[in-house]
């Protein structure tokens, strides 16, 4: 592993002395330098879609900090935009896809859905731009949603408390739900391929919403296709690492980690690293799990927090990282001390 940049050493298996790191929504709202060329291009979906723009927002964190990864700036609802829902952003209200999954013939819906290839075009140009400006250590990290999280946003059209729209077609109608998953798990796995042929050389699966899941259902929805789209990335990328983050899974992330053969898992805020690595498997590698209110309120709790996560992980591949995203209000010195603190 001499030579590999740090966070493909890491996931491959390496201990580093120091871990590596990046931040989940590292490139966004908090950096001025992104407000700046928001204001000026308006819409976040103009932003997504120009690649001249979307390489620019991907690299700027790597200018201001020198993070140890690039993660691709883009949205987990670009795939069901592919598919035929509208998507737009409203400011304060989130994102909305129209029209939602209507229960009342949810196999006409789905079958309605179509992909248009296309609208990825964009998405990989901004992978090939940053892949050639990132510095020779730097890693870039293509991603997705996971097709459940994908799904609760397709059904109700927005997103929503306990999933309960998208949890209840699953139990009432699971065989149109499955049809939905899997259309939503072939695009993706296509637009995933296509960002690797692009030049992403790690990908992570978002799965936002995996916490609100009975096990049962969890095993349904979760680890069997995130287990079907790895198994299928792998036979066609065979070198590249995928990264899972099943968030609020708790006590059902060490058979996720088996049974999906993912080659790392992130670790949301509220999971205790220390059990993390007693319960998960010796050698694999982790990501995260700095609380991002610790970030946003800085000093002592920044630093204590910062040392209890690299003191429970100390004995397997790490890579530091928060545990969701890195918030809007998050002041530039808390990641400043973030950096320094970690790598003194």
């Amino acid at each position: 592993m001499a030579g590999m940049k740090p966070i493909l050493a890491t996931l491959a298996g390496q201990i580093l002395p120091t871990p590596p790191l990046w931040l989940m929504r590292q490139a966004g709202r908090y950096l001025p330098e992104y407000r700046a060329l928001r204001a000026e291009k308006g819409s976040f979906l103009n932003l997504v879609y120009d690649s001249d723009a979307a390489a620019e927002i991907t690299l700027q964190p790597i200018r201001r900090f020198g993070m140890d990864a690039a993660i691709l700036f883009s949205d987990i609802l670009i795939v069901p935009h592919a598919l035929g829902q509208q998507l737009t952003f409203t400011e304060g209200e989130g994102p909305r896809l129209t029209p939602p999954l209507t229960p009342h013939d949810p196999g006409a819906w789905i079958d309605g859905l179509t992909p248009a290839l296309h609208h990825f075009d964009p998405i990989y140009q901004t992978v090939a731009k940053v892949a050639a400006a990132l510095p020779p250590h730097v890693t870039l990290i293509g991603f997705a949603g996971s097709p459940w999280t994908v799904a609760t946003y397709m059904v109700a059209g927005h997103g929503t408390k306990e999933q309960a729209p998208a949890r209840t077609l699953a139990y009432r109608d699971p065989a149109a739900f499955q049809a939905l998953i899997d259309r939503i798990s072939a695009t993706t796995l296509d637009y995933l391929s296509g960002q690797v042929m692009a030049g992403a050389e790690a990908l992570q699966l978002f799965d936002s919403w995996s916490g609100s899941l009975a096990p049962s259902e969890f095993d349904r929805w979760v680890i069997a296709p995130t287990a079907a789209l790895v198994a299928q990335l792998k036979a066609r990328h065979p070198h590249i690492p995928v990264i899972g983050f099943p968030k609020g899974a708790g006590e059902k992330l060490p058979r996720y980690a088996r049974e999906t053969h993912v080659d790392a898992v992130g670790l949301d805020e509220a999971l205790d690293p220390a059990w993390a690595h007693a319960n998960l498997p010796a050698d694999l590698p982790v990501q995260g799990n700095l609380d991002p209110l610790a970030l946003l309120a800085g000093g002592e709790p920044l630093t204590a927090a910062i040392t209890r996560i690299c003191e429970a992980l100390a004995g397997r591949p790490h890579i530091f990282n928060l545990g969701h995203g890195i918030l809007q209000q998050t002041p530039i010195p808390h990641v400043e001390a973030l950096l320094t603190h970690l790598r003194a």
